[in-house]
């Protein structure tokens, strides 16, 4: 493995996770594990859609991807250095404050917007809510479109009355280029698919001495990669799922 320099695999146009500027927060972690490296940053870029991990980390023209959940059998996951959750995001004062869960009532009629796809559109499928639900896309190009934003900007202007986003995704665009909107990690769901994530490091199957050496770097620089994460609003959770609101050490 090339060793002049952090091989990384990432999508040039996918923030708030990364972009070709550096604007992301992977990029940030990125630069965080390449000081401990000691070596620079570079990258290989290619779309997160159908075929990212075969034409990047599969065909070794890098060797990490920065954010990828646990469990995947794709590739040899480090240790998790985050933990989120699917979140729900509405207007303050709009007879939403307080809901916490998809079950809630309050939501029986509403028009909440969901990414085609995700975990949360198979529970709130089995809840009844997708009557008046309004879907967005998964697999775009961000380069050309972001979903997410359209959500959120349907939110505000009253479009839709909620919106259910992956959490690192809803505190980053609720807090951007508007009215400040709630985001709710769903913690309490107990229909459906898992809402809850653990985020990883991937690499390639078999390279167990690099997957070792990212986890010491992990609980290393825990307290800067958790430092990174809050600055974009990412809603970090502990253990126990309780909320994590400074940097652990």
């Amino acid at each position: 493995m090339d060793r002049t320099s952090l091989r990384v695999c990432a999508d040039p146009a996918n923030m708030p996770f990364s972009s070709d500027k550096g604007e992301g927060f992977e990029n940030k972690i990125a630069e965080i594990v390449a000081d401990e490296l000691g070596v620079p940053v570079t990258y290989t870029w290619f779309p997160q859609a159908i075929g990212f991990v075969r034409n990047t980390l599969f065909a070794k023209r890098c060797d990490v991807i920065i954010g990828y959940a646990q469990g995947d059998e794709l590739v040899l996951n480090t240790n998790h250095y985050y933990r989120t959750a699917y979140a729900l995001v509405y207007r303050k004062n709009n007879g939403l404050d307080g809901v916490d869960t998809l079950s809630d009532p309050r939501l029986k009629d509403r028009r909440i917007g969901i990414i085609a796809g995700t975990p949360p559109s198979a529970t709130m499928a089995r809840l009844g809510l997708m009557t008046h639900a309004r879907p967005y896309p998964l697999m775009v190009d961000r380069r050309y479109d972001s979903p997410a934003e359209r959500m959120i900007a349907d939110i505000r202007s009253g479009e839709i009355d909620a919106g259910v986003l992956w959490g690192p995704i809803a505190g980053y665009f609720a807090s951007r280029n508007g009215e400040k909107l709630e985001v709710v990690p769903l913690l309490k769901e107990t229909v459906g698919p898992r809402m809850i994530y653990r985020i990883t490091f991937g690499v390639r199957n078999l390279e167990d001495e690099w997957k070792r050496e990212l986890n010491r770097i992990i609980a290393k620089r825990q307290g800067d990669i958790d430092a990174v994460l809050l600055d974009y609003g990412v809603p970090l959770l502990d253990e126990h799922s309780n909320p994590i609101t400074k940097p652990r050490h």
